[in-house]
This record gives structure tokens, sequence and C-alpha cells, in this order.
């Protein structure tokens, strides 16, 4: 039996679509820890768009690999849609790629998160941040909500690169 984690076809119909645009990919996470790495890592023929990744998990790192803006990311503990766009648009120069995701967030809940759950996320293209958000989590425990994090991107990913640039 196949382990199935993520929407096996949701990952081929992205592939499809970068490789038949030879568009390539790039990204950049800390709230998902490389699960988003690990799905694009599972389509078939990656390298031929898939560039690779970042897990970078605080801000120092955050501002050496991906040069946020480290006033702001300490002000809001690297988690606002600021930070998330940032990763996303310097991902993209980082690997030499067209697209670029980044996203930040809390998998479980926190004083510093107000004890809420949830995520920024962006997908850039080229430069230019072509759909962001907050992802706000289910009541799950916090591997689930990661999970889920990179399944909602995944689907918004697909929506952004299907749509005319």
């Amino acid at each position: 039996m196949e382990p199935k984690l993520f929407d096996t076809d949701l990952l081929q119909a992205i592939g499809k679509e970068l490789h038949s645009k030879q568009h390539t990919i790039a990204i950049s996470e800390s709230v998902t820890s490389g699960l988003l790495q690990f799905a694009f890592s599972n389509i078939k023929d990656a390298e031929k768009f898939y560039h690779g990744g970042i897990t970078a998990y605080n801000i120092g790192q955050k501002y050496k690999h991906l040069n946020v803006e480290t006033i702001h990311a300490i002000e809001v503990n690297c988690v606002s849609q600021k930070i998330a766009d940032e990763m996303a648009l310097n991902v993209i120069g980082l690997f030499n790629s067209d697209w670029g995701i980044g996203i930040t967030g809390y998998a479980s809940a926190s004083a510093q998160s107000d004890n809420k759950v949830f995520a920024y996320y962006a997908i850039a293209f080229r430069g230019t941040v072509k759909h962001s958000g907050i992802i706000n989590a289910p009541d799950a425990l916090p591997p689930e909500v990661q999970l889920y994090y990179t399944t909602v991107v995944l689907e918004k990913l697909k929506q952004a690169i299907t749509q005319p640039i």
C-alpha cells in the first residue's frame, strides 16, 4: 500500500501546468516545515520545473536567506502577510525561478498568536505577488494543521498558475 499524504491528481496537474508553460518554482516555508518541498519532490518529472526550497524557521534565518525586513519581522514574530510576501518574492531570486511560494504562521495556539492558529501565504510570479491571504486552521493537532495549510496552498497555486498571466 502506498501512503498518500497529498492529492496526487492535484500535484500532477500542477506539475503538468508548470512544465507545459516552461515555468519553474521555488518554495520558502516555515510553519509547514518542508511539507510543500516534500510534495513538490514527489511530482513526476519535478526536476524539470521544481528548483528547490528552503525552510527558514526563525527570524534570523528568514532575514539571512530570504531578506525579510527585520524590524517588522521582530514586531510580528515573523508572522504577517508582509513576511509571507517577502518570502515568496525573495525565494524567486534565491533559486532563480519564475514562481515562488512563501508561508509563515502557527500550527498550534500560543500567546504570540493570541491563542489562534493561522498562517499567511503568498504566491508570486516574476516579481509580483499574484495571490495571497490568511488560512485559518481547523481544530486539529499541529501535524494535521501543517498538512491542511500545505493542501490549501497547493490548491491556491493551481488556481494561480492556470490563470492568464
